[in-house]
C-alpha cells in the first residue's frame, strides 16, 4: 500500500509537470510601415520580384559560380561559424539530457574494525568490507525549469545557424566584389593604357611640329606632363587589381599563389543590366540573417526568465537506489545483503529567495536588451537596404551623365584633331581637349566599377537569399 501511494503521488506530480512558469514567447508582428515596398524601389533600376536564392548566378558567370562555391566550402569565417553551430548543438543535447533519468554507479572497499557488539559470533572484528550500488534520479519538471532550458537552447541553436547564414552572406558578397573589382581593374587599366597611347601619339606629333618650328617648347612640355601623369596612374591601378585577386584567394581559402589564373581573366565589368529583383519589407526580414538571429536571441532570453523563475518553487526529484555490502567481493554479485530506497526528494530555497529574485531580474533585463537589439536589427536592415537601393540608383544616374560627357569629349577631340591637322589651332588647344577626354573616360571607367560595387551591395543588404525556411 505504501508503495502504491508513493507511485500515485509521483504520477500526480508528473501530470502537473507540463506547467512552465515565466512568460511564453510570441514573435512581435512587423511594423506596418516596414512591411511594404521600399521607398527607393520605385526607380526603374528595380523590380518587385523576390530575390532568388543564389543571386550571384544572375551574372551568368561560371567562374564566379565556382569561386563562390569554393568560398562557401573553405572560407575560414564560414568554418568558424559552423563550429559555433556544433557548439550550440552540443548545448541543446545537454539541455535535453536533463529530461532523462540520471544514474550513477559506485563501488568501494574498506578495511576497518566494527564494535564488538555488532560482530556475529565467530566473525572477525577487523576485516575488509565491500560495497556496490546504483543511484537513479529523475527531476519532475513541475515548474518548467528543464523545459524552459531546452527552449532557450533551441533558440540559441537557431541564432547560431542564422549567424552562420550572415557570415555566408558577407562571404559571398565579398567574394563577388573581389572578383568584380579584379574585372573592373582590368577595364580601368585598359582605358588608362589607351589614354597614354593616345597622348603618346599627340606628343610625337607635337614634337615633330616643334622640330619644324610650328610649336613651342611649352606645348611639348605640357603634353609630356599630362602623358606622364596618366602613365603614373597605371601602377596604382595594377596594385589595386592585384590586391583584389589576393583578397579573392583569401576568401576562397587559398594562398595567393594557389588562385587559378582563370579567376583574373575577366576584363569586362561585372554587372547585371536588367532591373534588380528586390522584393519588399516582409521578404527582407525573412531573408536577413541578422534579424532572424536577433529574434531567436530574444526568444532564448525570454525562456531563461522561466528558468530563473522556476527556482522560486520547490524542485522535486524522484530517486531510487540499490546497494549491497558484504565481507567478500563475491557477496555483492551472489545475493549478499541488499538494501534499496525509493521516493521523492524535495529541495527548496526558502525563505531567503532574494538571490533567486535577483537572477530573475537579471534575466528580465537581458530580455529587454535582446528586444532592443532585435528592434535595432530591424531598423538597421531597413536603413542599409534603403541606402543601398538609393546609392545604386544614383550611381546609374551618374554613369549616364558621365557617358554623355564622354561622348561629348570624344566628339570635341575629333573636331580639335581635325582642326589641328588643318592648321586652325595649336597643340595647346588640342591639349585641353585631350585632358578633358582623358578625365571623362577615366571617370566613366571608375563609375562602371562603382555601379558594380553598388549592385553587389544591394544584394548583400537584401540578405543574400538565405532564409529561415
Amino acid at each position: 500500500m505504501k508503495f502504491r501511494s508513493l507511485a500515485l503521488s509521483t504520477l500526480s506530480a508528473l501530470a502537473l509537470s507540463g506547467c512552465a512558469v515565466g512568460p511564453d514567447y510570441a514573435p512581435a508582428p512587423p511594423r506596418p510601415a516596414s512591411s511594404g515596398p521600399f521607398l527607393s524601389a520605385g526607380d526603374p533600376a528595380f523590380a518587385p520580384a523576390p530575390l532568388p536564392a543564389d543571386w550571384w548566378r544572375l551574372y551568368d558567370d561560371p567562374v564566379l559560380d565556382s569561386l563562390v562555391q569554393d568560398a562557401l566550402r573553405a572560407n575560414t569565417d564560414v568554418r568558424q561559424a559552423l563550429a559555433r553551430i556544433e557548439r550550440a548543438r552540443a548545448g541543446l543535447r545537454g539541455a535535453r539530457g536533463d529530461r532523462l533519468p540520471q544514474s550513477a554507479i559506485g563501488a568501494g572497499a574498506t578495511y576497518g574494525q566494527v564494535p564488538e557488539g555488532q560482530v556475529p559470533p565467530g566473525a572477525d572484528r577487523e576485516d575488509w568490507s565491500y560495497d556496490a550500488g546504483i543511484d537513479v534520479s529523475y527531476e519532475i519538471d513541475l515548474f518548467g525549469r528543464v523545459s524552459r532550458g531546452v527552449e532557450a537552447a533551441q533558440a540559441d541553436l537557431a541564432a547560431s545557424e542564422a549567424d552562420a547564414d550572415a557570415v555566408r552572406v558577407m562571404v559571398v558578397a565579398d567574394t563577388t566584389r573581389a572578383y568584380a573589382d579584379a574585372a573592373s581593374g582590368a577595364e580601368r587599366l585598359r582605358v588608362a593604357r589607351e589614354i597614354v597611347e593616345l597622348l603618346d601619339q599627340s606628343l610625337m606629333l607635337t614634337r615633330k611640329r616643334y622640330d619644324a618650328g610650328l610649336e613651342s617648347g611649352l606645348a611639348v612640355a605640357r603634353i609630356q606632363t599630362l602623358r606622364d601623369q596618366r602613365a603614373a596612374e597605371i601602377p596604382l591601378l595594377e596594385a589595386a587589381r592585384a590586391a583584389a585577386l589576393f583578397r579573392l584567394a583569401t576568401l576562397t581559402g587559398r594562398a595567393p599563389a594557389e588562385l587559378p589564373p582563370i579567376a583574373g581573366e575577366r576584363s569586362i565589368v561585372l554587372e547585371i543590366e536588367q532591373p534588380l529583383p528586390v522584393g519588399d519589407g516582409v521578404l527582407l526580414f525573412a531573408r536577413r540573417p541578422d534579424v532572424r538571429a536577433a529574434e531567436r536571441r530574444l526568444a532564448a532570453s525570454t525562456a531563461r526568465i522561466g528558468v530563473a523563475t522556476a527556482d522560486l518553487y520547490p524542485r522535486i526529484t524522484f530517486g531510487a537506489s540499490a546497494a549491497s555490502t558484504g565481507p567478500d567481493i563475491g557477496d555483492i554479485f551472489t545475493g549478499g545483503p541488499l538494501r534499496w530506497l525509493l521516493g521523492p526528494v524535495l529541495s527548496w530555497t526558502f525563505p531567503n529567495q532574494e538571490p533567486v529574485r535577483a537572477r530573475i531580474d537579471a534575466a528580465e533585463a537581458d530580455a529587454k536588451g535582446a528586444l532592443a537589439a532585435f528592434d535595432g536589427a530591424v531598423l538597421t536592415a531597413l536603413e542599409e537596404t534603403e541606402t543601398a537601393l538609393s546609392n545604386y540608383a544614383r550611381a546609374i544616374e551618374r554613369r549616364r551623365a558621365l557617358q554623355s560627357a564622354s561622348e561629348a569629349a570624344e566628339s570635341a577631340f575629333r573636331i580639335v584633331r581635325a582642326q589641328q591637322n588643318e592648321g586652325q589651332i595649336n597643340s595647346l588647344d588640342r591639349l585641353d581637349a585631350e585632358r578633358t577626354l582623358a578625365e571623362t573616360r577615366a571617370q566613366l571607367a571608375a563609375q562602371d566599377a562603382e555601379v558594380s560595387r553598388a549592385q553587389i551591395d544591394v544584394f548583400r543588404t537584401l540578405g543574400g537569399g538565405w532564409s529561415g525556411g
